[in-house]
């Protein structure tokens, strides 16, 4: 498929035209090869923490090699997310102020079939040409068609109807990306991981975005702590959610304005 636009074009009538014919669009060699490292490494450890988790309360079968809710203090997170890459095309697609969803990650090696090799949208209910979600794949290894490069139905966010598997297979594009690339797609696109037919890896992250009013997946700036937010930038604040918070208490709702959990600029 014909959509790689350079990241660095900043293109909004091309990045436009893909998100609206497509439903997706591709920007190669985004991210240096020293920081994909760093993110692999951090993937190790947080793989083993967060397996031990899902076969403590039974929900290991399907998702072998899926991790999620990477945001922490001391990984490769903050320094990912404060590059604030493809802000511009997040706010372009989402029609203003957006916060981080959730911050997703997946290994996926020979012979393993997680969830994620089905085919699916990431949203429950169709909303059309109501923007709801934008995903987001980094490649943390090159993607090719024998190691599983995602499967694109192009065109398919516009349409309320589950494809035939078969159909799909045959007519969905695949995201042949190098690595260090981002994916930017559509949440209504019908998509499926590949099967890795090699003996390394296939890594990513994976991300959504939303409007601030829509609930993450995980409640960041608690786990973070509302301390953290003292060393954040103040665009980083409003990604991980500081600025669209839920008051817990009657004093954290009765405050003036500026010291408000939920702030008056997030829709």
């Amino acid at each position: 498929m014909e959509n790689n636009f350079l990241y660095s074009e900043k293109n909004f009538c091309d990045f436009k035209h893909s998100m609206d014919h497509y439903g997706w669009v591709i920007y190669e060699d985004v991210l240096s090869t020293d920081f994909v490292e760093k993110i692999n490494d951090d993937l190790e450890a947080a793989y083993i923490d967060r397996r031990k988790i899902q076969e403590k309360n039974g929900i290991s079968a399907n998702m072998d090699g899926t991790l999620h809710h990477l945001v922490e203090r001391n990984n490769f997170s903050i320094p990912f997310l404060e590059k604030m890459i493809c802000d511009d095309e997040i706010r372009n697609f989402l029609g203003g102020n957006y916060i981080l969803n959730g911050l997703n990650a997946v290994i996926h090696r020979k012979q393993e079939h997680p969830y994620l090799s089905n085919m699916h949208r990431d949203v429950r209910t169709f909303s059309s040409d109501t923007k709801m979600l934008l995903q987001m794949i980094v490649t943390l290894d090159d993607f090719t068609r024998l190691n599983g490069a995602t499967y694109f139905l192009s065109g398919s966010h516009k349409i309320d109807l589950r494809p035939d598997e078969t159909y799909f297979k045959k007519f969905a594009d695949r995201a042949i990306a190098p690595q260090g690339s981002i994916i930017l797609f559509n949440s209504n696109i019908w998509h499926a991981a590949g099967e890795n037919y090699t003996d390394e890896p296939r890594r990513a992250l994976t991300l959504g975005f939303t409007r601030p009013f829509y609930k993450q997946q995980f409640d960041y700036t608690r786990f973070l702590g509302y301390d953290f937010a003292s060393q954040l930038k103040p665009d980083l604040q409003q990604v991980i959610g500081y600025n669209s918070r839920i008051p817990e208490t009657l004093d954290e709702y009765y405050q003036p304005p500026e010291l408000r959990m939920y702030q008056r600029d997030q829709g």
